[in-house]
């Protein structure tokens, strides 16, 4: 079969090419969610399984130079963690694929899964099994799946008009961390370099939100713009940002010194893996969950009082060379 399609992956870009390949994917029966939101829904004998995939790959989403193998596999596993509970569902268990060249050292490896264990141990998930492969580089690929318990997933597409826009979590903090151990600064900001290793997600109070009736939730691993995007979009919806109501407060400090606007940093900085969700004016907040924005008619993400027409939204794979 051919298939006529021109460019290449600059100018199609990460999610032209996920919409390109989706298009080509048709979905069994048993699929509830296939492709473009978070996790994947698969009906199962006994009931429903959420399931959803990553990849880390060495000198791209991390460099053994900065990062312990224990740091590495937290990360990996806080990515995919966030997936499935973003979703709504309860991650149950790990699939871990590790291709390695053959002078890394056993030791090196052995870490890589006690960060992995430490991580999923958060949740109380399992790490069931995976693969091992030879490769140039360390690759890293991690399958989550977890469970409804019985509840409704949670979509993209299900924020309405008149909801509240919230928070779970601070963005910015790894994209600052990353700034940071790009530079030449040293022995400061310790806290935001280890964002960027091993970010701390609040799984709990995301998983409390979704139980109090979120209507839609995605996990921020690209960037707010660009997540809170993919709601207004799968849902129809305009989606309205107030920037004072986001905590740049520990990004305020080291954004001076490199003289960027932490609220860039705030609105377009991934891998925080905090959570944002849409949700009724008269829902009952769990603790740790911010309100910063609403939804109205229209389409798109606006921020309160400021253009950002001009600003890369979040991060993609195949424009900038990726992370």
């Amino acid at each position: 079969m051919t298939i006529p399609e021109s460019g290449n992956l600059e100018s199609l870009g990460e999610f032209g090419l996920i919409d390109r390949i989706s298009a080509l994917l048709p979905q069994g029966e048993d699929v509830l969610v296939g492709p473009g939101d978070d996790a994947a829904i698969v009906k199962a004998v006994d009931g429903y399984v959420v399931a959803t995939t990553d990849m880390a790959v060495e000198g791209i989403h991390f460099r053994r130079d900065w990062s312990s193998a224990s740091d590495v596999g937290q990360k990996i596993a806080a990515a995919n963690l966030a997936d499935v509970v973003s979703m709504g569902a309860r991650p149950t268990a790990l699939l871990v694929a590790l291709g390695a060249p053959p002078d890394l050292a056993v030791s090196w490896a052995l870490e890589l899964a006690l960060g992995l264990r430490d991580e999923a141990a958060k949740v109380g998930a399992s790490i069931v099994g995976g693969d091992t492969v030879r490769s140039e580089k360390i690759v890293i690929s991690v399958t989550a799946l977890g469970s409804l318990d019985g509840r409704s997933a949670v979509l993209r597409s299900g924020a309405q008009v008149g909801d509240l826009v919230v928070l779970v979590g601070v963005t910015g903090l790894s994209a600052a961390g990353l700034a940071l151990l790009n530079s030449a600064v040293v022995d400061s900001y310790e806290e935001l370099r280890a964002a960027h290793r091993t970010p701390r997600v609040e799984y709990e109070v995301a998983l409390a939100l979704a139980k109090s009736g979120a209507h839609a939730m995605c996990d921020v691993s690209d960037g707010l713009l660009a997540d809170l995007g993919h709601i207004a979009e799968a849902s129809g919806v305009k989606c309205r940002i107030d920037p004072s109501s986001l905590d740049l407060s520990k990004l305020s400090d080291v954004a001076v010194t490199f003289g960027v606007d932490p609220l860039r940093w705030g609105l377009t900085g991934g891998e925080d893996h905090a959570f944002v969700a849409t949700v009724a004016r008269d829902a009952d907040l769990p603790v740790g969950v911010r309100v910063i924005g609403d939804v109205v008619t229209g389409d798109g993400v606006e921020v309160i009082g400021l253009d950002v027409s001009d600003w890369i939204a979040g991060h993609d794979h195949f424009r900038g060379g990726g992370r």
